[in-house]
């Protein structure tokens, strides 16, 4: 990424350019991101590309002003952080569903070694983990305002990533490629049995808590507590993404089996 590449990211999620690759400034960037940039799998159900390089993932969240999902946000996080002198390593993940761990390159995350210390699980792109990086090496609780995570060793060399005791997912150490990841965004943009094929989800964090637009559902969580209002037409659908998540769409995006009587 050239310099003024990295400018405007650092305008889109409104943080300052850090002096060094520090841990500090690493918790300051993953927050600014996830209270700026939505968790939203828009582009699937408008029958968009999602094109896995670089350039595109930050074309989409920079210029574009959109969000993504796990693919699209960490890669294009991972990017900015290898600009800013960070040594950023691609994982692949296996979410758990049901207590079983999903398919392979399932989930995207970033191990992130900042210039004054230890490794950090860092992770903008599942859709509500925590707020602040994880120290990777620590194997005892490590309290965030998302959770009490935990990470366990596996077998094989794998990591359990847990939260309040719950199983997330499963990581594989081993350095990944962006392109390595294709099969699986695939896998999630086409397949019926993807969940983000079969749901509508625009999601961010707040410094209450989260709001989440899915079709004419909005839900607000305020100190956890959950509030939800049915939106009464596309025109206030348009007006909350833009008011809320920051996107001006020409069209909503259309919902699921919107035909199908349960």
């Amino acid at each position: 990424m050239q310099s003024s590449q990295i400018d405007a990211y650092l305008r889109r999620i409104g943080a300052e350019r850090p002096t060094a690759p520090t841990a500090k400034a690493l918790r300051d960037l993953q927050l600014a991101h996830l209270r700026t940039v939505p968790f939203e799998n828009l582009s699937i159900h408008f029958g968009e590309d999602v094109v896995l390089s670089e350039d595109a993932l930050v074309a989409k969240v920079v210029d574009a002003r959109r969000g993504g999902f796990c693919y699209e946000l960490n890669g294009a996080f991972g990017a900015l952080l290898t600009a800013l002198g960070y040594d950023v390593t691609l994982l692949q993940a296996r979410v758990y569903g049901e207590g079983v761990p999903g398919i392979p390159y399932d989930h995207l995350a970033l191990l992130v070694r900042a210039a004054d210390g230890d490794p950090w699980l860092t992770d903008i792109g599942f859709g509500g983990l925590s707020h602040f990086p994880l120290a990777f090496d620590d194997r005892g609780d490590q309290t965030d305002p998302g959770g009490t995570f935990r990470l366990v060793d596996a077998a094989d060399g794998d990591v359990d990533v847990l939260r309040d005791g719950r199983a997330m997912y499963l990581l594989d150490r081993r350095p990944r490629a962006l392109r390595d990841f294709e099969a699986g965004a695939w896998y999630h943009r086409t397949s019926p049995a993807s969940h983000f094929t079969r749901s509508l989800v625009c999601s961010i964090l707040t410094d209450e808590g989260r709001i989440t637009l899915s079709g004419r559902k909005l839900t607000t969580t305020v100190g956890g507590e959950k509030h939800t209002t049915e939106l009464a037409d596309d025109a206030e659908v348009l007006a909350t993404y833009a008011k809320h998540f920051g996107m001006d769409l020409d069209r909503v995006p259309p919902v699921p089996n919107a035909d199908v009587k349960a």
